[in-house]
């Protein structure tokens, strides 16, 4: 009687075990053929299921960075260096920033003024905006004095969506200009000063490139504009409905409703060029004395002059020329 094989599949079978009819006889899993036949199952089963799986692994590594990568370009968010985390400056973060700009402004007009003799109401008016306990002089022992000339927002810099610091650009007695960094606490709509305030040095004085020189002026055309632009002036100054008769189609240009009054033109840039100008004109305006007080006597009848240079595009037509568009110059004027 034939037995029916019990074995495992790789197992060799016991002495005296016999095979199915037909079965070829399996080769020693020692032998080369057995051991080639077990690579072909690894690889072609088990191995498989292995290689689709790291494809796997690196596609979806492949999709979360193109994800972060898309979001730190729409977010603003920076990214590392060197494996240390750059921090990027905060883009609001929910923060009152505009209110907070005028808090600020409110509160410098304050801690920036100081006199023995208005030390109790300087007091009272900043513990507005204290929290409770804090020192209502900010650190101040009382003597000397100040006087706010002016301020304005510089900057603010957000931390968080409850922090920020606003940075104030003032001008005090003396004419000092400063920079005061305040402070400001915001919680549910409500704000308050959350430490003393501290002077920064102010931006420093830049130095501007020279004046440009033109290569080469068109003299005939300065000849013509030197004549025909203070009537544009004058109508200019006053705003008047003859300021039209000096314009080129289609130009926009409103006039200074009669705050100064045309004096001259004490220099004129011309370059060489085509029938459409940009020039340069340095005119003098005559400013309207201060009106004196009911009763007084005015004194003298001198007006003041003030310089002011423009930039203006001429377009000619014909032998005129006529204003297309004019504003202020980004330099200062140069040597008559």
């Amino acid at each position: 009687m034939v037995r029916r094989a019990t074995l495992e599949r790789g197992q060799p079978s016991a002495a005296g075990d016999e095979v199915l009819p037909g079965t070829p006889d399996a080769p020693s899993p020692a032998s080369p053929l057995a051991r080639q036949r077990a690579v072909r199952r690894s690889r072609g089963s088990g191995g498989r299921w292995l290689v689709w799986l790291g494809r796997a692994v690196v596609w979806a590594v492949l999709l979360v960075i193109g994800y972060r990568g898309v979001a730190a370009i729409v977010t603003g968010e920076s990214g590392t260096s060197a494996g240390v985390p750059t921090t990027a400056a905060p883009s609001g973060h929910g923060y009152p920033a505009t209110l907070a700009e005028a808090y600020a402004l409110e509160f410098g007009s304050i801690y920036l003024n100081y006199s023995p003799a208005a030390a109790a109401r300087r007091s009272n008016a900043l513990a507005a905006f204290l929290p409770p306990g804090s020192d209502s002089q900010l650190g101040w022992n009382g003597a000397g004095s100040q006087r706010l000339e002016s301020e304005q927002v510089a900057r603010v810099q957000v931390d968080n969506a409850h922090q920020a610091i606003v940075t104030l650009l003032a001008e005090v007695s003396g004419g000092r200009l400063l920079e005061l960094g305040v402070p400001v606490y915001s919680s549910a709509g409500a704000l308050a000063i959350s430490g003393e305030p501290a002077f920064l040095p102010a931006p420093p004085r830049a130095t501007p490139p020279a004046p440009t020189t033109v290569a080469s002026t068109d003299t005939t055309a300065q000849a013509q504009l030197q004549n025909q632009l203070p009537p544009f002036f004058r109508a200019f100054a006053s705003g008047d409905s003859t300021l039209g008769r000096f314009l080129a189609p289609g130009a926009q240009v409103s006039g200074l409703g009669g705050a100064v009054s045309f004096g001259s033109i004490s220099q004129l840039t011309v370059p060489v060029g085509g029938p459409t100008r940009r020039i340069t004109a340095v005119v003098v305006w005559q400013l309207p004395s201060a009106q004196p007080a009911s009763g007084a006597t005015p004194v003298g009848a001198a007006h003041a002059d003030l310089e002011m240079t423009y930039d203006l595009t001429v377009v000619r037509d014909g032998g005129n020329w006529y204003v297309k568009a004019i504003g202020a110059s980004g330099q200062l004027s140069g040597p008559p």
